[in-house]
């Protein structure tokens, strides 16, 4: 199954970083968005971080004017028809990536694979709404992107090994390591992560640490590059929330319900980085806790 054009719905921070890479990769990239000006955003940011890759030597700067130029966008979601694979990288709401899906389905090739960088929900059901489940699986990026050496693959019931072959090997000539995993909620990753931050934030509503504290605890005990509610903040308080929804409902354990001061934060539109705010202020030159 030969893979050279990829489209990308979602032109975020996860699908301009998608984009990034693929391009790198030596790979025909088309992004789409609902939003012409994402679109003129994510080019300016996948350019950015370029340049910084080459200021780092980690690529040349015909490497990064070669990948510039296998990028295009697009804001017609029905243009990814003609593409090999396609990488969905919408919200993490399941009614905007099945109908995101429904959409493309009469425009596909017979051979397409789709694929949902879905951090949390099941593949099957997803690829359940589509023509092609057994050409359908999760393919699962970490953030940032071009930084981080993880992808998650997630074969959903009627994935074929075809299929997963295939999205390995494509793994594999981005540069990366993947991981197979089975199609419970939240996966591998998240079904490890994202408790451990839920149980950090239920340590700062219980007052037992401050901001401060819990996170420099777990930097310096626990030897982790960012303590886990300055990590909730850069993932985004609204993405740590639905995928312990997923997970408390996906399992129906109370382990996994999510911490009331969450909640209140999403509530608030306090989400983190891309708000400002979250449990640090980012409105200044130095974030300082907001408790």
């Amino acid at each position: 199954m030969s893979i050279e054009q990829v489209g990308i719905v979602g032109a975020g921070q996860m699908g301009n970083g998608i984009a990034h890479v693929f391009a790198v990769a030596g790979y025909d990239v088309l992004l789409t968005d609902v939003s012409e000006d994402a679109l003129t955003r994510a080019i300016a940011v996948i350019d950015k971080n370029l340049m910084r890759q080459v200021s780092r030597d980690m690529i040349s700067e015909a490497d990064k004017n070669a990948a510039m130029k296998r990028i295009s966008t697009t804001p017609t979601l029905t243009n990814l028809g003609r593409a090999d694979l396609i990488i969905e990288a919408a919200t993490e709401r399941e009614t905007i990536k099945q109908a995101i899906f429904e959409d493309l389905i009469p425009h596909l090739k017979p051979d397409t694979i789709l694929t949902s960088n879905t951090s949390s929900i099941s593949i099957t059901r997803l690829a359940s709404r589509t023509d092609r489940p057994e050409k359908f699986m999760g393919f699962h990026f970490m953030n940032p992107v071009p930084i981080m050496q993880l992808v998650e693959l997630i074969r959903g019931i009627a994935t074929d090994q075809e299929t997963f072959a295939a999205c390995e090997s494509v793994v594999e000539r981005l540069g990366k390591t993947s991981t197979a995993s089975e199609d419970f909620p939240a996966f591998i990753v998240n079904r490890i992560l994202m408790p451990m931050i839920n149980e950090a934030i239920y340590t700062l509503y219980e007052g037992v640490g401050s901001v401060q504290s819990i996170d420099t605890s777990l930097k310096l005990g626990a030897n982790h590059p960012m303590g886990p509610l300055e990590l909730a903040d850069f993932i985004g308080l609204d993405t740590c929330l639905a995928i312990m929804n997923v997970l408390h409902d996906g399992l129906a354990d109370t382990k996994y319900r999510p911490c009331p001061l969450l909640t209140k934060y999403v509530e608030a539109g306090w989400l983190g980085r891309k708000t400002q705010r979250g449990f640090y202020d980012y409105r200044g030159d130095v974030p300082v806790p907001t408790r």
